[in-house]
């Protein structure tokens, strides 16, 4: 079969429904996986971290302690980017993302076998934080190749939907994560739980990754890589191809994922902690709140892609960019009355209209770039907007600070984002093919 550096198959071949459900599953499941590690580390960090691995610093320092490597994978995921989107253009798709869903899927479920700073003193914390750099490296070069195992495999008409599908991780984690969370204080005392109960989300990425390789062994690798090594048209160095020959669409794409990586970082770890502090709702309504909003995405996800198909990948992150604008300060006025309906209304509205620029991220992006950087593009692209994206909740928290916690104080961050990515998602949809073929 014959394909393109754009990636365009011909319209007369398709996947068979098999082969195309392995690829959508196997990438599901990883972007799963990734999803997962974040929220439970974020929860396990706010509650558990400080006591069990810093307890010779007081609490506000045993907190920023558990914050800090919180924020290790962050700052290391760029580096990921560049190490796994390089091998993806050079050794293929398939092959890259068996190496990192192991390195994700070993260390998150390691954290679960910890000792604890009583064990071995000093050592607890520098190992939990060498884990969270080996999972910060492995996201670093997840989502790109998720995202290329999917579109790489079918023409550019159906990329909208098939590069929509591996975004249902992010609610699945979220949602798996809310639910541990809600389940194992009624079955767990609080003693269990900080002596062994906070182990078990960890030990559940080990099940997750055993299926995730499971279905990661049964695909080929993509057609399209398969042709640029029979061409010999991949690139020496292929991150710093992309760097140096296309630098403003790298910008672009990292503009176009900062309202759907951002909004998450805002409305699912900022808001909640607002929500409890400023707000006065309990935790647990929080939690459902968030979860009914994450089950909502895994219907309007799949129907955003097919959107997608119809007027383009670019053109529905544009909308629901334009679309998060006009909400962003009505919803955080309305939020200050306070009642359940209205938080829920809240979690649903400011979640569906940013998911559509999360579900059609991944086409935009796959539109921008031909094949032989794709790889090394997406990831760079996405680790620099997932480290900014990373450093929202300190910026709205600081925001709150010098506006006295006014109600409008989130409202600017999501309208700043919601602006990025609108201007983003417009030049994008002037593209009519990927920029290195416009080059060329």
């Amino acid at each position: 079969m014959t394909i393109t550096t754009s990636g365009k198959a011909p319209t007369t071949s398709s996947p068979s429904p098999s082969s195309a459900r392995r690829v959508v599953w196997a990438s599901f499941v990883g972007t799963s996986l990734e999803s997962f590690d974040f929220y439970v580390f974020a929860y396990f960090s706010a509650i558990f971290s400080g006591s069990l691995f810093f307890p010779e610093l007081d609490r506000t320092a045993a907190t920023i302690g558990a914050f800090s490597v919180l924020a290790v994978s962050f700052i290391v995921r760029p580096i990921g980017a560049i190490i796994f989107g390089n091998l993806g253009d050079r050794i293929g798709r398939r092959r890259t993302l068996l190496i990192t869903i192991v390195i994700m899927g070993v260390s998150t479920g390691a954290i679960g076998l910890l000792p604890t700073y009583v064990a071995i003193g000093i050592g607890a914390p520098l190992l939990l934080t060498l884990l969270r750099v080996m999972q910060g490296l492995s996201l670093g070069g997840e989502w790109g190749g998720s995202i290329l195992v999917a579109v790489e495999r079918v023409e550019p008409r159906r990329r909208g939907f098939y590069a929509a599908l591996p975004q249902l991780g992010s609610p699945v984690g979220t949602i798996l994560t809310a639910a541990l969370y809600l389940i194992l204080p009624l079955v767990l005392s609080s003693s269990d739980m900080a002596a062994w109960g906070w182990r078990l989300p960890f030990l559940a990425a080990f099940p997750l990754l055993a299926v995730s390789l499971y279905l990661r062994l049964a695909i080929d690798e993509t057609p399209l890589f398969r042709e640029l090594v029979k061409t010999d048209k991949r690139e020496r160095i292929p991150v710093l191809a992309a760097l140096r020959k296309h630098p403003v669409a790298i910008l672009v794409a990292i503009g176009a994922a900062l309202l759907g990586i951002g909004s998450y970082s805002l409305m699912n770890t900022y808001t909640i902690t607002y929500g409890v502090v400023t707000l006065h709702f309990s935790y647990q309504n929080l939690l459902v709140a968030t979860t009914i909003g994450s089950l909502l995405q895994l219907i309007t996800i799949p129907l955003f892609g097919l959107w997608a198909n119809r007027i383009s990948s670019a053109r529905v992150v544009a909308i629901g960019a334009a679309g998060t604008l006009l909400i962003a300060f009505p919803m955080y006025y309305f939020l200050q009355f306070a009642t359940f309906p209205i938080l829920v209304a809240t979690m649903i509205i400011g979640g569906i209209l940013p998911t559509l620029s999360w579900a059609g991220l991944g086409g935009l992006m796959a539109d921008i770039f031909g094949g032989p950087i794709r790889y090394s593009a997406l990831s760079i692209a996405y680790a620099i907007a997932a480290v900014i994206s990373g450093l929202i909740p300190l910026a709205t928290a600081g925001l709150a600070a010098a506006t006295n916690s006014a109600w409008w104080h989130p409202g600017i961050v999501l309208a700043a984002l919601s602006i990025i990515t609108l201007v983003s998602a417009i030049i994008a949809a002037r593209w009519k093919k990927p920029v290195d073929e416009l080059a060329s």
